[in-house]
């Protein structure tokens, strides 16, 4: 009897065999729907000073920082060979062979700095408070994450260490393990897996941690529920900044525990050496390179509160009494309106 969960049969890559259209790319513009969206939401009932086309103009340029620095951040730290850096251009190209890829690999991490860095840029440039966007953002951004993950479990990609649970799933394009080892025969054993017998070079696919549901969970809905709900109980300017950082970082820290790390880049720091193979155990003293990186981005946040709390002009402003936006007529109003933002826009800074 397979003791398992089988892979969903309908679900694949492409939503159309033979068109270029993916899931995941679909699930990227549902991802920034949902951020857009839940950000209007906070603008609307805070009457903040921010009008539908600076709004657009603010997640054009962070949804195109976001891209860059993700895939950037991606060729840097995870695919080591030298194919970029002989050719940089195929950085951005999203062909493979003379066949339409899209951009595969993006790191999280990076796309936080790129998206880091675009909020600083524009709040300066449109004179607005880098906290009060920042914070906006932080808690729209983990329930749109939730969808990207989900295009990560469609692609069948980024799948778990073996598990010998009833929570394993078959992934089809997962690697197959040699059959010939002790430990894969025992975990075949657990999970009701025959492998057959008088096959030189036996491989056999064993059931894996579904961690990218794991993150979409942690790092999506959870997440963003606790930051939804102390969008307007937080004592200062920038709180939820730190909360996200923070809650991120936790709860990706604790997820990669299930799953396998890259195995080109194997743990980065390795306290305690250990014979067992990466894709079924992840010892506790063990770090992958995503949880350095969200180690650093935990210390990153628990620093920025501690900044934040002391930073000057911190107490919140839950609603805006005067956003000069209400009933704008043409003319000499218009002008007054613009005025009243302008001079609103100073105080928030």
């Amino acid at each position: 009897m397979l003791l398992t969960i089988p892979f969903p049969a309908w679900l694949s890559p492409e939503i159309i065999p033979g068109f270029p259209l993916r899931w995941y790319s679909l699930m990227y513009i549902v991802a920034f729907g949902i951020a857009f969206l839940l950000y209007r939401v906070q603008v609307r009932e805070r009457r903040f000073p921010m009008t539908d086309d600076e709004l657009s103009g603010l997640f054009f340029w962070g949804i195109l920082s976001l891209i860059v620095g993700a895939r950037i951040f991606s060729t840097i730290v995870y695919e080591t060979g030298d194919m970029y850096r002989r050719q940089p251009w195929l950085v951005f190209w999203p062909f493979r062979d003379g066949v339409f890829t899209g951009l595969q690999g993006m790191s999280y991490h990076g796309g936080v700095i790129g998206g880091i860095l675009a909020i600083l840029i524009y709040s300066s440039a449109k004179r607005y408070d880098y906290r009060e966007i920042g914070d906006m953002f932080a808690a729209g951004i983990p329930l749109g994450y939730t969808f990207g993950r989900l295009g990560n479990f469609a692609n069948g990609e980024l799948y778990g260490r073996v598990a010998t649970g009833p929570l394993g799933m078959l992934f089809p394009l997962a690697k197959r393990l040699p059959a010939e080892e002790a430990w894969v025969q025992e975990a075949a054993a657990k999970t009701g897996i025959v492998i057959q017998a008088g096959i030189a070079d036996a491989s056999v696919n064993l059931p894996r941690h579904p961690s990218q549901l794991y993150e979409a969970l942690l790092e999506g809905v959870i997440l963003w529920f606790i930051i939804w709900i102390c969008r307007n109980r937080k004592p200062f300017k920038g709180f939820l900044i730190g909360l996200y950082l923070m809650g991120y970082g936790l709860f990706r820290f604790l997820a990669e525990y299930f799953r396998e790390p890259d195995s080109d880049l194997g743990y980065r720091f390795q306290f305690v050496k250990t014979e067992l193979p990466i894709a079924l155990a992840h010892p506790l003293l063990s770090f992958s390179t995503g949880q350095v990186f969200s180690l650093l981005m935990f210390v990153l946040g628990f620093l920025w509160l501690i900044i934040a709390s002391r930073l000057p002009n911190r107490k919140p402003v839950l609603v805006y009494l005067d956003s000069g936006r209400s009933r704008v007529k043409p003319g000499a109003e218009q002008k007054a309106a613009q005025k009243n933002r302008r001079k609103l826009r100073r105080k928030l800074r």
